[in-house]
């Protein structure tokens, strides 16, 4: 039993490295709405063909998408629906954690601004630089 979760343990690293990119990450959310060929992807990411290939070829290797053949043209899409889902949940918990973060960061915010006896006060001008002569 140990070694079955040993593999998957491997196997979900091996697909979570191939994820480990923000272009590879819009490809994936990108597929999740159709199939596209190569330089569909390009054309939307800003991206050279040759640049999307290899990102396709890096999510191929591990599963996480499919290419079907249409004569001269290849297609592409998810391999399993439930990887656009797994990535989908993922940037749901980011989002909840940056607005928790948020929240803390606005709360700290008004504690700074208040200080311990009420709202802050502008600051005095500084003294002038110099010697200070004292008058008898």
């Amino acid at each position: 039993m140990l070694n079955v979760l040993n593999e998957i343990d491997v196997i979900q690293t091996s697909l979570l490295r191939a994820l480990a990119s923000p272009q590879r990450l819009r490809i994936i959310h990108l597929l999740g709405e159709r199939p596209r060929e190569v330089h569909e992807l390009a054309d939307e990411l800003g991206l050279a063909q040759a640049s999307v290939s290899q990102h396709m070829a890096a999510m191929r290797a591990v599963g996480l998408v499919e290419a079907v053949r249409y004569g001269r043209s290849v297609r592409y899409g998810l391999a399993d629906p439930q990887i656009l889902a797994a990535c989908s949940l993922m940037r749901e918990v980011i989002v909840r954690r940056l607005s928790a973060l948020g929240s803390i960061a606005a709360a700290a915010r008004r504690i700074d601004l208040a200080g311990p006896k009420g709202p802050a006060s502008p600051s005095k001008p500084p003294a002038a630089a110099g010697p200070q002569v004292t008058h008898r």
